[in-house]
């Protein structure tokens, strides 16, 4: 038994297994797909106005009040308790959707699931802290990868047992649930984490791999762009845990924390890049959770077959196809990243106001389909950009960060827009404000690659002009 342990504890195969399975049961959600028909049904009798002016608005508050809090605990406690905290929220959230009743009842579900999304950042983290370095890519390909091959299994199958076999909504959730009691049950077979990102850090310097890095500490410091660091600038040393008082030390982690943000954010580039990924991501989560009710309204459920789990899995497909040829583009994408951003900004606000404009429910799936297959491009396009230039541990940092930014701004765009208790506009009138949101996001990237664009032929003509007076 000793030597099973000592095997389990220096082996990054065996985390890892654990961790793609828990996180397969917990993408593996048949339901998912088919919530809102669920709740407008005879299972729960809602009205399609409650479920989306009262109900799914709660998801989005819940989600931003817990997100900054969960974080910081999530690395005190060395993330397993808070992946035990997702499984509970998980059997929590479909026990009430199975059993539950009313609206205050489902503005639980969705608080609930706003736990879940919460505590999604110790399913990422959680492996970085198990597993040296040199495993590093491996173990991000198998964890990702095995979400996003549940994700689609599960669209596919939910589409295949309503088409087909005529399962009710109420038995899909049913599957849910036991997939995610699995994904619990996983969490439990998971070794305990000896350190953490922030708050149980090793006190030596590690290696950590990157295209373009030779070596980065783990001293909380942010890679600029050339020339645009201030000069004399060090890091600072991070005196180890167990010589500070506990207070101090969470007091020391959040002051240095805010340093190493300002210091990122003081990059030009990475600003621009984290501004689309805060504006566009905002609008992306808005779509993805109001999606089945527009779907719902241009095709009433009760009287039209449902297809919302097999253009969920295309839609998967198409938006990891077109990640994986990011890998493939070769671009210069210092010139081109904020052109590319505009152009296919530009394409996601089309398929939102073709959406809004369309009473036909094909024409509004395609919509989708591309709409999902430009986002995920784009924010493949801007992780890579804003990654080439972070350490791996300001990585997790920087994008938690800009996905809180997306957070807020999503908050207020359902406050005011959605919630009962601000405009609580119409479905099809919510799609034409946001087909109109992603044409500002365009405006403001073309305008700004054109300005690129001009400023760098600029730059050259004088070059080229000073060589040949010389």
């Amino acid at each position: 038994m000793d030597w099973w342990k000592g095997v389990i504890g220096r082996s990054w195969i065996y985390p890892t297994l654990i961790i793609c399975a828990n996180g397969f049961f917990s993408t593996m959600r048949p339901s998912e797909p088919f919530l809102t028909p669920y709740l407008t049904g005879p299972d729960k009798n809602l009205t399609i106005e409650e479920v989306t002016n009262q109900i799914f608005p709660v998801w989005t508050y819940s989600y931003l009040a817990l997100l900054v809090p969960v974080f910081l605990i999530t690395d005190y406690v060395r993330y397993k308790p808070v992946l035990l905290l997702q499984g509970i929220s998980f059997i929590i959230t479909w026990l009430l959707l199975l059993f539950a009743h009313g609206v205050v009842a489902m503005q639980v579900v969705e608080f609930f699931y706003g736990m879940v999304t919460a505590t999604e950042v110790a399913y990422y983290a959680y492996i970085y802290s198990v597993v040296s370095t040199e495993h590093y890519q491996r173990v991000t390909s198998y964890c990702r990868s095995i979400t996003l091959a549940a994700a689609t299994v599960a669209a596919m199958l939910g589409q295949l047992l309503v088409s087909l076999a005529h399962v009710s909504y109420f038995h899909l959730n049913a599957i849910t649930l036991a997939s995610v009691s699995l994904a619990f049950l996983c969490s439990f077979l998971l070794p305990m984490p000896q350190k953490s990102m922030f708050f149980h850090r090793k006190g030596v310097p590690e290696t950590l791999p990157g295209p373009d890095k030779v070596v980065a500490t783990v001293d909380l410091s942010c890679q600029e762009d050339q020339g645009s660091a201030p000069a004399g600038r060090g890091p600072a040393p991070e005196p180890q845990a167990g010589h500070a008082e506990p207070q101090h030390h969470v007091l020391r982690v959040l002051v240095q924390l805010g340093k190493d943000l300002r210091d990122c954010y003081s990059s030009r580039k990475l600003l621009y890049w984290s501004l689309w990924w805060a504006l566009a991501t905002a609008g992306f989560n808005e779509i993805v959770n109001y999606i089945q009710v527009l779907w719902d309204f241009k095709a009433p459920s009760h009287s039209s077959a449902v297809y919302n789990g097999a253009v969920e899995a295309i839609a998967t497909f198409l938006g990891s196809a077109t990640s994986m040829a990011v890998g493939y583009v070769k671009v210069n994408w210092d010139l081109s990243g904020e052109l590319a951003l505009g152009i296919f900004s530009a394409m996601d606000a089309g398929a939102l106001l073709l959406m809004h404009f369309t009473d036909n429910i094909w024409a509004c799936y395609a919509g989708y389909l591309a709409f999902k297959a430009c986002y995920m491009l784009l924010i493949t396009i801007a992780t890579f950009q804003i990654a080439v230039n972070l350490s791996m541990e300001r990585y997790a940092l920087m994008f938690g960060f800009n996905n809180f930014a997306a957070l807020v701004i999503q908050t207020i765009i359902t406050a005011v827009v959605v919630d009962s208790r601000g405009l609580g506009l119409d479905i099809s009138t919510q799609f034409l404000i946001y087909g109109s949101y992603f044409a500002f996001i365009a405006g403001i990237f073309l305008i700004r690659s054109i300005y690129t664009i001009i400023s760098t032929k600029c730059r050259r003509t004088s070059e080229a002009g000073e060589s040949t007076d010389l």
